[in-house]
């Protein structure tokens, strides 16, 4: 028989500890009104951060307000539920284990993530924990503002998270960091009493009471004073004035320099989540600068680029970037080069190895001045070679810049995809040194680097002395996790020679063991007690920074368990087979928050990270190392063929009452919409659909599968018998009997109807039927060059034949001969359901017809993005070399060539259309919306392009009733107004999926590009 993912127990609440599970139990019978998510599934997810530790909990708490989280704690407070500890978490976008635990998770960015309050005249926003900070800058921008500590997480990581790690990034020399804009904080501590911090004056000190009648915090914040103002000058000589020294809490900053003002929430602020859970935050507010300008500096080395930032830095500058060419490289292979390469271009006669990017912002005159006089500056050392200088570009377009931004923020992920085994991680990426000292400093940690031959990407804020390295380590070598040891120890001791420190960004998290070196065995005693003061029971993320004193040591360090030590229990073999599982490298691009990103739609309508191609992965990567450990090899599995329809009815029939893991991948895969997103969005390219379509195969080689997958996957080969009687086939699937057994029986919401005529009947007669590759081949040669070739798909050509119909005359229109190639099953539907063995005959008999179709050298076009993409990525992964040699373009592909050839129309057509594209289409080709408002433009007419999210059809998901509610939240999410605010005669929609789902919530079906083309010929 073959076998289940066993897990070491039978359940998942089994497999958690028992002091765990009873207080859960407790927890769930209180008034706590949150969610309590005990699934092994959901644990996993939040399991990694973007560090290389993996840590499980007991479970994830996600409390619905602050209520909530004191419950919580006040019940962990009962003796028997001593050792129950927890560690609050955001985005998850920690790079060294910062909110991991074996307690239990408080995930705030569910339920916790509204802005409360802004207030403009004053300057200030009151939010939630879980706000996302990419939203909150959504919020305050009508208002003419924005929270200025940036970050290259910033449209995932949370404004809590930002709190707890005192976060900052790019321009912080002038917006400084996270701490410096907290105005007040509303936390829960240990004992589940609440605690509002906020500046108060020495004087109010001497009556406690009036502050706060928290008892607890009276106690804290009168210590904590005490302690600051006792030990103020020590403080002050042993901080180094760094703009980036993080201590964990913040000791020098409690008090203002002259010792009249106290801010608790100053020792909060970077305190990682190890003295209270914050809740709300009380923050103040930028205005938005008038202009944005930037300059693009290029370099003939990376130590050029860092020996010239001060200078920059002194020409008044808002921020100082800095890349490598390792980074530039990559950025090169990604999706987002499209939108940023005019702004990067090659310098003749010189390669760029580093990159400044230089931004002013500020009022018109002074940036303007400010940019004149650095670009005067950088002619004259360009004449001089001065700095290799290679050349430079100006840039004012605020979108643009943003798009240098997203591309040096995507920088993280990007070195996650670097080829071999080894890949740059985070252990010592955010070291901080000051910035003078920066370019020396670096030029030691890369032949540190180099001496034990490690490859790595740089990139950073040289303007405040922080570079991000990112060694490249193989985590599965078991010799290379000992290398990250020594590596690490060897970047603290650098660090503390340049008068720095090793974690100048992202928080100390498991690096907590290099604390006494940095801040002396005094000053350390005091972070001690301060932890003391704030956690006696060390019950809050504990492990972490440091200990209660005499409740040490700390639990976690540099060695602690690594995502690696489970990966290398799964054979290189099977890793292999799983590319896309393995190398996700957990920075959670994929958890970005917005509405209008095509990434993920599936998380964006649960908010469960479960959900989610990180989520997947992990999950995935667990399935792996169980049937592994089981004695299974994966590999050889997939190619077995199922058990028994008897054996798999039984297997079916007990799967609630034996536990298997394998379901909980399921719950999750199942979840997907296999748009594709992630194959082109995630920095390292983790193609979900794929892993999926592996899965499934698998999975029901032991299980049954539901009718609708066979319905599903014998779609293609039975539309043709349908549509020989399209009205009969209609009147037996759309009556209301017929509507009622489709949806109880299959679980379908509805069936489509066959279109009336059909493409058959509508160019019966007509030239561009009847061919076949003999036919073809009898075409001249000379003559084959007005010859267009329309690929037939079955959606398009079955249930709306009016668009390829439409096709075919838009061809015609423009005097060229098109012909309707006999219908080949493309097998797209059958990859989704992880039908492996049939897609790939079916591909195979598709890709041998088109490989000799291709070799007439005639143009073949396809009108629908996902199942003319489908030859280019699937049938690539499924068919390797034997796919054949041939092009199937989209629609905009061809006609961008084709209209090379046409004069452009002299008049202008007083029609304007909106376009909205296929989120397959939209990420896999980028360039898409530029290609159709050229062809639109050709012809004379004004073509908007809009980019939104997924509309939540994605093929059959949408048609599926237990996706249903969620196909519809993602409609309204950004499709729902958008067709709203437009005339239903100016939308134009690529995708047939996306057509149909405007169609079933929007009332009406609008045209593909091609048929507005049309109406103008």
């Amino acid at each position: 028989m073959l076998p289940i993912a066993k897990l070491p127990k039978l359940s998942h609440e089994q497999m958690l500890e028992p002091e765990y599970l009873a207080f859960l139990t407790v927890l769930k019978q209180s008034a706590f009104s949150g969610d309590i998510d005990k699934r092994y599934s959901a644990r996993l997810a939040q399991a990694t951060d973007n560090s290389v530790y993996q840590f499980l909990p007991q479970a994830v708490i996600y409390p619905k307000n602050q209520q909530d989280v004191a419950i919580a704690l006040e019940l962990a407070c009962r003796k028997e539920f001593t050792s129950v500890v927890f560690s609050a978490r955001g985005g998850g976008t920690g790079t060294n284990g910062q909110s991991l635990t074996h307690g239990l998770i408080l995930d705030l960015s569910r339920y916790l993530n509204q802005v409360i309050e802004i207030n403009a005249e004053e300057g200030w926003v009151r939010v939630q924990a879980g706000v996302v900070k990419d939203a909150l800058n959504d919020a305050l921008r009508p208002h003419g503002f924005f929270f200025s500590p940036d970050l290259s997480t910033s449209n995932r990581a949370t404004m809590g998270g930002m709190v707890n790690t005192d976060a900052s990034g790019a321009g912080s020399l002038v917006y400084g960091k996270t701490s410096d804009h907290v105005l007040g904080l509303s936390s829960v501590l240990y004992d589940g009493s609440i605690l509002n911090t906020y500046a108060i004056k020495r004087d109010e000190l001497k009556n406690i009471e009036s502050v706060t009648d928290n008892k607890l915090g009276q106690q804290i914040i009168t210590a904590v004073a005490s302690m600051c103002r006792d030990n103020r000058d020590q403080i002050e000589t042993r901080f180094p004035k760094l703009n980036r020294f993080l201590t964990g809490y913040d000791l020098k900053n409690v008090w203002n320099d002259e010792l009249t003002e106290f801010n608790l929430s100053r020792i909060l602020t970077g305190s990682e989540g190890t003295l209270a859970v914050i809740t709300e935050a009380k923050l103040d507010i930028t205005p938005l600068p008038n202009v944005r300008m930037m300059v693009n500096i290029k370099y003939d080395s990376f130590e050029s680029a860092l020996r010239h930032a001060p200078a920059l830095v002194n020409a008044e500058a808002t921020v100082v970037e800095t890349v490598d060419s390792k980074v530039l490289n990559l950025a090169q292979q990604d999706i987002i080069w499209h939108s940023v390469s005019a702004l990067i271009k090659d310098v003749p006669g010189g390669q760029i190895d580093g990159l400044n990017m230089v931004e002013f912002a500020g009022d018109k005159d002074d940036v303007e001045a400010r940019i004149e006089a650095l670009c005067k500056t950088l002619d004259e050392q360009l004449k001089s070679s001065k700095f290799g200088l290679l050349g430079y570009q100006l840039t004012s377009d605020k979108p643009s810049i943003n798009m240098i931004y997203a591309m040096r923020k995507k920088a993280v992920g990007l070195l996650g995809a670097t080829k071999g085994r080894r890949k740059p991680i985070a252990f010592a990426e955010d070291t901080a040194v000051p910035p003078e000292k920066l370019a020396d400093f670096i030029m030691e940690f890369r032949a540190l680097l180099d001496s034990h031959e490690l490859q790595y990407g740089m990139f950073g804020h040289v303007d405040a002395g922080v570079l991000h390295v990112r060694p490249a380590l193989d985590m599965c070598d078991i010799n290379d996790e000992k290398l990250l040891k020594q590596v690490s120890d060897q970047v603290a001791a650098l660090t503390i020679k340049y008068g720095g420190l090793m974690w100048g960004e992202h928080g100390k998290g498991v690096r907590g063991e290099y604390g006494p070196a940095v801040f002396g065995e005094h000053l350390f005693g005091l972070l001690e007690d301060v932890k003391g003061l704030f956690d006696p029971h060390n019950k809050l993320n504990p492990g972490k920074l440091v200990a209660p004193r005499e409740k040490g040591p700390l639990r976690y360090n540099v060695d602690s368990l690594k995502r690696g030590s489970f990966d290398r229990q799964i054979p290189v073999n099977t890793r292999d087979a799983f590319p896309d599982v393995m190398n996700c490298n957990g920075n959670g691009l994929c958890f970005n928050y917005s509405h209008y990103s095509p990434m993920c739609p599936s998380f964006k309508a649960t908010g469960d990270r479960v959900q989610s191609p990180k989520g997947r992965a992990g999950l995935m990567r667990e399935w792996l190392r169980l049937l592994e450990n089981e004695g299974v090899d994966v590999v050889e599995l997939a190619k077995q063929k199922p058990l028994g329809l008897l054996q798999r009815a039984q297997n079916t029939l007990k799967m609630s009452r034996e536990y298997d893991y394998s379901h909980e991948v399921m719950e999750s895969l199942k979840g997907c919409l296999a748009c594709k997103a992630c194959a082109s969005q995630c920095p390292v390219k983790v193609d979900v659909p794929k892993f999926r379509a592996q899965f499934f195969n698998i999975y029901y080689q032991r299980y049954l599968r539901p009718a609708k997958d066979y319905l599903v996957a014998g779609i293609e080969e039975s539309l043709p018998l349908m549509a020989i009687a399209p009205r009969l086939t209609n009147a037996v699937a759309q009556n209301s009997v017929s509507q009622w057994v489709i949806k109880k029986s299959l679980g379908y919401v509805d069936a489509p109807a066959l279109s009336v005529p059909t493409l058959k009947q509508k160019l019966d007669g007509h030239a561009c039927r009847g061919y076949d590759l003999e036919a073809l081949e009898a075409i001249k040669e000379d003559e084959r060059n007005n010859y267009v070739l329309v690929v037939q798909d079955p959606f398009n050509s079955f249930y709306e034949a009016d668009t390829v119909y439409h096709f075919i005359k838009l061809i015609e229109k423009m005097g060229l001969k098109p012909v309707l190639l006999p219908y080949k099953p493309n097998g797209k539907p059958i990859h989704i359901k992880g039908f492996l063995d049939k897609f790939a005959k079916t591909a195979q008999s598709s890709a041998d017809f088109l490989t000799k179709v291709h070799a007439l050298n005639m143009p073949m076009v396809g009108v629908d993005p996902a199942m003319v993409l489908c030859y280019r990525d699937e049938y690539r992964q499924v068919l390797g070399d034997n796919r054949g040699e041939f092009e199937v373009k989209l629609a905009n592909e061809w006609l961008l060539e084709a209209i090379k050839t046409l004069p452009v129309s002299d008049l202008q057509i007083d029609k304007s259309f909106t376009w909205f594209s296929h989120c397959t289409e939209s990420t896999a080709k980028p360039n898409t919306a530029n290609e159709w408002k050229t062809i639109f433009s050709h012809f004379g007419a004004t073509l908007t392009t809009v980019s939104l999210g997924c509309c939540g059809m994605a093929g059959t998901y949408g048609h599926e009733l237990e996706n249903k509610p969620r196909s519809k939240a993602l409609y309204d999410m950004s499709w729902e107004q958008a067709m709203k605010t437009l005339p239903h005669e100016q939308v134009l929609v690529s995708g047939y999926s996306c057509r149909s789902q405007v169609k079933r919530f929007g009332g009406f079906k609008p045209k593909h590009p091609v048929q507005a083309l049309l109406s103008m010929l």
